[in-house]
């Protein structure tokens, strides 16, 4: 049954001056904040390794930020922003990426009024290279408030080395700026692999190659999910409840290796830390693509109220072993599939015992999703943290959050 929760329960104050406009010119030089046992202590992001448990399996979000936000011009002078959000034809990122004269995409578009119908150009700013890859855009669709938008270029490039030279890194709207060329690095993780998201998993952002070989060199394990971040993670709350609250859907991967280092830890019970939230709603959803394998003999995606809506009789190592007898069978290496599970209080953990993540907007699903993991005690957290000076949101210090 889902949870009757108000959104205004999750609310404090958090002023312009507390949030980090720019990262730290060192990642590992932020502060991290230790919740363990109830009680809050703090240490500095280099130290993490010391933080883990022993023999625990840490998962990251290898996804890539592309830069997704594309400004063109009409010819009556008007900007135009076309901020792309998914591949819509071909739907694979992959095949997307790899056009190298036409793809459509879903997006959002800035200064939509001023752009009716008809083919624009994007703003070269009378660079060659730009002028010579001649984008061009044209509306073809619009389902619901987005708009399917197919882009043609004249250079024979791959979409994503158009994306390269003529987008903009998507930084947060909170931090009510441009971005800037050292977004590029700084907005991304050093680990990331996968392109296709337009936020940045921002609990890896702290990492350094010194901290991974640290990592690396002690009993601690590491292993590699895919999700890739929407737009929709920026999507405040507006319903007063949060069931009224439409979660968006983000496409992950998973591989067959991964899932059988899982099923070692639930059998040795040893524990797995996931940085950041999109870590988080990977690894839950994986539970219930199990069960789908128990009860209908294959998976599909996880809806919102999924894990909310049914008595569930299976241990979390059946549901995984389920899942991978599934893959097994079907020869598949790599699962894919999509999620819009929402974590709020009252949800039951299934697979992540740690969890390392940023300082998160006030009335958001993401702070829903951090009191699911601490209870109540994040009031406490956070006043914490805001009366000790650590900064927030994507660029912001960081947290390691014992359930």
């Amino acid at each position: 049954m889902e949870p009757e929760i108000r959104i205004e329960d999750y609310n404090y104050n958090l002023t312009d001056d507390k949030i980090a406009k720019y990262p730290l010119e060192c990642r590992d030089a932020s502060r991290i904040l230790i919740f363990r046992d109830n009680s809050i202590s703090e240490s500095k992001f280099a130290n993490l390794t010391g933080l883990l448990p022993e023999k625990s399996l840490l998962i990251f979000n290898n996804t890539r930020v592309v830069p997704a936000r594309l400004i063109f011009r009409k010819e009556t002078g008007a900007f135009i922003e076309i901020f792309c959000l998914e591949p819509y034809t071909p739907t694979e990122y992959n095949r997307s990426f790899s056009s190298t004269s036409s793809c459509s995409w879903k997006a959002v578009v800035g200064n939509a009024k001023r752009w009716k119908s008809g083919e624009i150009r994007f703003d070269s700013c009378s660079d060659l290279l730009l002028s010579e890859i001649d984008l061009r855009a044209t509306v073809e669709d619009k389902i619901d408030d987005k708009f399917i938008i197919n882009f043609r270029w004249s250079l024979e490039i791959p979409f994503s080395q158009v994306m390269e030279l003529c987008g903009k890194v998507p930084i947060p709207p909170y931090l009510h700026r441009e971005s800037k060329d050292s977004d590029r690095e700084r907005y991304q993780t050093l680990y990331a692999k996968e392109r296709g998201s337009v936020a940045a998993p921002t609990a890896g952002l702290h990492f350094t190659e010194r901290l991974l070989e640290d990592i690396d060199n002690s009993t601690i394990e590491r292993g590699e999910i895919c999700l890739h971040v929407g737009a929709g993670t920026f999507i405040p709350v507006k319903s007063r409840l949060i069931i009224d609250h439409k979660m968006h859907s983000e496409p992950f991967s998973i591989e067959i290796a991964l899932l059988r280092k899982i099923l070692i830890k639930l059998e040795n019970q040893e524990k797995i830390v996931a940085v950041g939230t999109t870590t988080v709603r990977t690894l839950e959803s994986l539970y219930y693509l199990g069960v789908q394998c128990k009860e209908k003999g294959f998976p599909n995606d996880v809806s919102q109220w999924e894990p909310y809506n049914q008595d569930l009789i299976y241990s979390v190592k059946e549901s995984i072993m389920a899942l991978i007898n599934w893959m097994e069978s079907e020869n598949i290496d790599v699962l894919e599939r999509r999620t819009e599970i929402i974590i709020v209080p009252g949800y039951n953990f299934k697979l992540s015992d740690v969890l390392i993540t940023n300082f998160h907007q006030p009335q958001s699903t993401l702070l829903l999703l951090i009191s699911a993991f601490i209870g109540d005690k994040w009031r406490a957290m956070y006043e914490y943290a805001l009366k000790s000076d650590f900064r927030f949101l994507s660029y912001g210090d960081s947290s390691i959050l014992f359930r």
